[in-house]
C-alpha cells in the first residue's frame, strides 16, 4: 500500500531544516526500495517549507515508525504531518 505524506515545517525553521538535511537524505537512501517520491515543498521564494513523500509500506504502523525515525522528526522540524493512503495509477 502506498502512502502520501505531507509535512509542514514550523515557522522560521529553515536553519534547522538545512542543518539536518544531510542526515535526512541518508536516511531516505536507506529505504530507497520503499520510496516512490520525495522532495521539499517550496514557498514563493523557492525556500523549503515542508516535505512530500510517497512511500510503499504494508502497514500504517510501518509508515509511522519510518516517520518517527526520520532525522527531521527527531529534531522536531514539523508542525503538521498528514498521512493519506495513495494509489499509484501511472
Amino acid at each position: 500500500m502506498a502512502y502520501l505524506i505531507t509535512c509542514t515545517d514550523k515557522e522560521n525553521s529553515i536553519d534547522l531544516r538545512l542543518s539536518t538535511r544531510e542526515k535526512h537524505i541518508k536516511y531516505l537512501q536507506k529505504i530507497k526500495k520503499k520510496l516512490i517520491l520525495a522532495g521539499p515543498i517550496l514557498d514563493k521564494n523557492d525556500n523549503p517549507v515542508g516535505t512530500v513523500l510517497i512511500v510503499d509500506f504494508d502497514k500504517l504502523t510501518s509508515v509511522k515508525k519510518f516517520l518517527n525515525d526520520d532525522p527531521y522528526s527527531k529534531v522536531n522540524l514539523f508542525k503538521e504531518v498528514n498521512i493519506i493512503r495513495f494509489k499509484k495509477v501511472i
